[in-house]
């Protein structure tokens, strides 16, 4: 047991350690939109059942979704992907808000954003409808708009990190968002970025990358050795051939044969009639839910095959020879073809195979469940594995991380998102939070303020702009949150922030004041809102205290009559003297327009007289 929990805790620490860790986002984003119904009838028309619509929930999805599930483990996360100017749009805009990631996506008129739609019924899904033509190529302009885009997010995320490199995750799923110009850029800049994970339904296409680590699934993983070209490789004491035709076929990728060498004992076996033949009239047919456009494998009834996603892998093999193992003899093959220095093959519900440099095979396992349950698992694993590598963690830890975070979000229908509390909590080590985000959204609060009536505690609330965050800032939040059991920071948004203090102003995107405030252990949530009055956040939470900056009386804050209306009480806070976000924006100003003379010809570092004069 000692062991156990020296082990968690020491992956805990690998958590805590990428908490903030920056990470770019491109390719295909999407929107999950669940339609929640009853049916207790069959129509008349046909037998179909009647439903009745009872919930409708959305989510995001595709690239979307890994950025979502890299800021809810803890990560920075800006998303660079086309998005459509409409009603879907729209909605994915608010699902990548309430997460916290930073929304650079480019929108694209005319082009509609790529939806999935589900029905399910008693959690059983009836049908999908997906929307989004991979053949709706971007426009000239909107590539040259996604590239600027990108060059511009890289640059805000190095010097969000204090001039480090930020991570590259690439989610290429063949919907149009990442043509050959954005390819060939992408490659080209890989210098810019420390750490780059790829995931793409064909790796083909990203060859020259060198990516850090690639997780494609089987079907994809098998595919990419079809079209590389396969050479014979023993596995469980036995020969694997591969064949393939020579070019792809026109509707789909080549298909590869994975079966006993040509002349071997196994295919004697075959030609004797001692075990069937898949290809003989007759024999059963694939099982299961193969759909081609998420590269998901079925196994025929007898476990001879493997179908899916136009590929056929026969395991005729040897007895036993299953997924993992054939993922496991190419691992070596998978790292030449895409230069990547880790391989991970995800297998779905049955966990995943990862390779690195030392060819050592690392074998993980998931909980089987309903497939309504596993939608975005990938999301998940890959998220963590980045985070995790982005941290200089072992490969090992970052398996065991990756597929952590997968297998927890399973417990329920929907799109699965990882959170950073939740995986802590998975290894015993419960954060101090209540396990909400303290990045929220205006119509979180309600729901995070209730739940924190109902276990007794109160509730202290403050609101500015917090342009330059001072000692004097983190002294009154300090004071702020002794008054109470919880402490929530309300953040004017910039364009507020410009109609209050000026067109000068804020010095700081909203994104960078939110995060500092957001870093600060006395502060428990920190929201943002665009009105110039926080009448409304007030009228929402009902504070049991309110506190304001200033050395007035409580009765001349403007906001005193509301918050006494509603219950609370409002107290006033002195900042620390010769401490404001003017005084030092001025310091800053007259330092630059009167600089001292160069001395450090003479070993003097000039930056300590303007630190003294100006502390």
């Amino acid at each position: 047991m000692a062991g156990a929990a020296a082990e968690h805790r020491r992956l805990a620490t690998v958590v805590e350690s990428w908490l903030g860790r920056p990470v770019l986002i491109v390719g295909d984003a999407m929107l999950d939109e669940w339609r929640f119904a009853d049916s207790d009838r069959l129509c008349r028309e046909a037998p179909a059942p009647v439903l009745t619509l009872r919930r409708r929930i959305s989510a995001a999805g595709g690239a979307a979704n890994t950025a979502v599930n890299v800021a809810t483990l803890g990560g920075r996360a800006v998303l660079v992907a086309p998005v459509g100017a409409d009603v879907a749009g729209d909605e994915l805009h608010d699902c990548l808000d309430r997460a916290g990631v930073w929304d650079r996506t480019v929108n694209q008129p005319g082009r509609p954003t790529p939806v999935k739609r589900r029905m399910l019924a008693g959690n059983q899904i009836l049908l999908r409808e997906d929307s989004g033509d991979p053949d709706d190529a971007l426009a000239p302009d909107g590539v040259g708009r996604l590239l600027t885009a990108l060059d511009c997010a890289t640059e805000e995320l190095r010097a969000a990190a204090g001039g480090e490199a930020p991570t590259l995750v690439v989610c290429d799923y063949g919907l149009g968002a990442l043509p050959a110009p954005v390819r060939a850029w992408l490659v080209e800049q890989r210098e810019r970025y420390a750490t780059v994970a790829l995931d793409a339904h064909d790796l083909a296409d990203w060859r020259g990358l060198a990516p850090t680590v690639v997780t494609p699934s089987f079907a994809e993983a098998t595919r990419l050795l079809a079209r590389a070209g396969g050479a014979t490789r023993p596995t469980a004491g036995v020969e694997l051939h591969l064949e393939h035709p020579d070019s792809d076929p026109a509707d789909g990728p080549s298909e590869l044969s994975v079966g006993a060498a040509p002349g071997g004992a196994r295919a004697d076996a075959v030609s004797a009639g001692t075990i069937p033949d898949p290809t003989r009239a007759g024999h059963p047919g694939p099982v299961g839910e193969p759909t081609l456009s998420e590269g998901q494998v079925a196994l025929t009834g007898d476990g001879l095959s493997v179908t899916g996603a136009g590929v056929t892998v026969n395991t005729e093999a040897g007895e036993g020879v299953d997924r993992a193992v054939l993922a496991e003899a190419r691992l070596a093959e998978l790292r030449a073809h895409t230069g990547a220095d880790v391989v991970a093959v995800t297998l779905d519900t049955e966990g995943a195979v990862v390779g690195g440099a030392d060819g050592e095979p690392r074998r993980s396992h998931s909980t089987p469940v309903p497939a309504s349950h596993a939608v975005g698992a990938g999301d998940a694993y890959l998220a963590a594995m980045t985070l995790a590598l982005a941290a200089d963690a072992p490969l090992p830890t970052a398996a065991q991380l990756a597929q952590l975070a997968a297998t927890i979000t399973v417990s329920d229908t929907g799109t699965c998102v990882c959170r950073r509390e939740d995986l802590l909590t998975a290894l015993d080590q419960p954060p101090e939070t209540t396990g909400h985000p303290v990045l929220v959204g205006t119509d979180e609060l309600d729901a995070i303020v209730a739940e924190y009536r109902d276990a007794g505690r109160s509730v202290v609330f403050t609101n500015g702009c917090f342009d330059v965050l001072h000692r004097g800032h983190v002294r009154y939040l300090e004071q702020a949150r002794a008054l109470g059991d919880l402490l929530i920071v309300a953040v004017n948004s910039d364009g507020s922030v410009r109609r209050l203090k000026g067109a000068d102003r804020p010095v700081n995107p909203v994104e960078d004041r939110g995060a500092l405030l957001a870093a600060l252990s006395c502060v428990d949530h920190v929201v943002i809102f665009e009105e110039d009055s926080p009448a409304a956040l007030i009228e929402a939470v009902r504070p049991d205290v309110y506190v304001k900056g200033g050395d007035y009386p409580p009765e001349l804050v403007p906001e005193a009559p509301l918050v006494r209306r509603l219950g609370g009480q409002v107290r006033t806070l002195g900042y620390v003297p010769d401490r404001s976000t003017s005084a030092i924006i001025e310091r800053i100003r007259s330092h630059s327009q009167d600089r001292e003379p160069d001395r450090t010809s003479h070993g003097h570092d000039p930056s300590l007289s303007t630190r003294t004069r100006t502390s």
